[in-house]
């Protein structure tokens, strides 16, 4: 049996000053950082992709469904 991994998906916009604390302190902790940007005007995205790879931008409709 394959051992279970931990993800985490968060939904930013205009973050770049807080994102190196929360994912810093999740970055050992998971298997998988999912970052889904919602039109940052800052640096959001490139702190973003010092943790993961996985950086997608996403316009916000209002709605988190």
């Amino acid at each position: 049996m394959s051992a279970a991994t931990v993800g985490v998906a968060l939904i930013v916009k205009d973050e770049a000053e807080t994102l190196p604390r929360v994912l810093g302190s999740i970055a050992t902790a998971v298997d998988e950082i999912v970052v889904v940007d919602t039109g940052s005007t800052d640096a959001t995205v490139q702190v973003a992709r010092r943790y993961t790879d996985r950086v997608f931008p996403f316009p916000w409709i209002d709605d988190f469904a």
